[in-house]
C-alpha cells in the first residue's frame, strides 16, 4: 500500500484576449452636402435618419465624430467603403480609424 503516488492533476487554461476594438472617426470638411453624409451614415452604418443627422451635425461643429467601434478589420472596411462612396461623387468625405483606449 505504501507504492500508491497520489499526484494532483494540473490544468492550464488558455484565455483568449477580446481583440482591440477600432473607432471609426467621420471628419468635417467644407464641400461635402449634409445630406450626403446623413445618407453615407444610414448606408453604411445602417443609423436612423436621426441617429445619422445628429452623427452630422457633431462632426460638422467639432470637427470630429466617432460614428461607431467595432472590431479592426470591420472598422477599416467600414471607413473605406464610406470614403470612397464620398470619392465616387467626387467629394472630399474622409472617415478614418483609431484604436480605442
Amino acid at each position: 500500500m505504501a507504492d500508491i503516488t497520489i499526484t494532483p492533476r494540473t490544468r492550464s487554461r488558455t484565455r483568449l484576449e477580446r481583440p482591440r476594438l477600432h473607432k471609426v472617426i467621420l471628419l468635417n470638411d467644407d464641400f461635402t452636402p449634409r445630406d450626403f453624409v446623413v445618407k453615407v451614415l444610414q448606408g453604411e452604418f445602417r443609423m436612423d435618419e436621426p441617429q445619422a443627422h445628429k452623427v452630422m451635425q457633431t462632426a460638422h461643429q467639432r470637427g470630429v465624430c466617432v460614428v461607431a467601434v467595432f472590431a479592426r478589420d470591420i472598422a477599416e472596411t467600414k471607413a473605406t467603403n464610406a470614403t470612397e462612396a464620398g470619392r465616387a461623387r467626387g467629394y472630399p468625405l474622409l472617415f478614418t480609424t483609431e484604436p480605442e483606449e
